[in-house]
This record gives structure tokens, C-alpha cells and sequence, in this order.
């Protein structure tokens, strides 16, 4: 079971919701406004996903950390696969969190993920047309920052 409070005005967007994951405990926020479209919750419970009218997605998600990943290792996966369409073109780690950004089938994505000392890994994964660059660049940042995990 997923809950989604709708919280105060906030300096970044005009309107927003936090969506808090039950299962993982992942908690984003983001506008409201614009991803809009709340699609049905998969059976595992592992998070949630909006689109936005105009062709963006909104990912909201936790996994088990079952391989003892860490943020330098994902970003190291992730740069050496050869999945076609897909492409990094910036990524940075930290000690508990990895972000990266680039190209896959065609859109824009950004990916923030938050290694959690409880072998959760917390993920918040946004796409977007290139032709929108200039709307949801700003966004990204923003809803990337605001992922939480217990």
C-alpha cells in the first residue's frame, strides 16, 4: 500500500505532492501540476511512476541492494553498458548517493539513487523529450534533492 499527501507551496514548485513508498520507504516530492497522471501500482509495491502530459515520466522507486552495490560501482555499470540507446553523459557519486544523466531511447533521463544502511537502495529516475529540455532541466534537480529514505 502506497500513500500520497499533497504538501505546501514550496520555493521550487508552485504546487507539490510527496509520495511515500510503504514498502521501501522512499519519499519523493515533486510539481504536481505537472506530472499528473498516476499510473496503477505494481503488484510488488516497489514504487510508483506519474507521466506528465507532455511525454515526461516521473519514477518514484526502491530495490534490496541484494549485490552490495555502491554508488561508484553502479555509475561504473552503467558507463560500461552496451545497451543500445542508451547513453551517460554526466554522473557523480558520493558516499551514500549516485546521480546520472544522458540519453536513453530517445530521451533525456536523470537518475538519483540513495544507498541506504538498510541495503535499500532508493531511486528517483526521470525522463523527458529533448525538445523539453529547457522545462524539466530545472525540475530534475530539484526532485533528484528532495529523495528521501528512512
Amino acid at each position: 500500500m502506497t500513500s500520497l499527501a499533497v504538501g505546501s507551496a514550496s520555493t521550487a514548485f508552485a504546487a507539490q505532492s510527496t509520495y511515500v513508498n510503504e514498502r521501501f520507504g522512499t519519499v519523493c516530492t515533486f510539481p504536481d501540476d505537472v506530472f499528473t497522471d498516476r499510473q496503477p501500482e505494481p503488484e510488488n509495491g516497489d514504487g510508483q511512476v506519474w507521466l506528465s502530459a507532455d511525454s515526461a515520466s516521473l519514477t518514484c522507486s526502491g530495490i534490496f541492494n541484494v549485490d552490495d552495490d555502491t554508488p561508484k560501482g553502479f555509475i561504473a555499470g552503467e558507463r560500461a553498458s552496451n545497451e543500445p540507446g542508451y547513453e551517460v553523459t554526466y554522473s557523480k557519486a558520493g558516499k551514500d548517493w549516485a546521480v546520472l544523466s544522458g540519453v536513453k531511447d530517445g530521451k533525456i533521463f536523470y537518475e538519483r539513487r540513495l544507498f541506504g544502511r538498510d541495503g535499500v537502495i532508493r531511486t528517483v529516475w526521470i525522463d523527458y523529450p529533448p525538445a523539453l529540455k529547457s522545462k524539466y532541466d530545472p525540475l530534475v534537480g530539484v526532485i533528484g534533492g528532495g529523495l528521501k529514505g528512512p
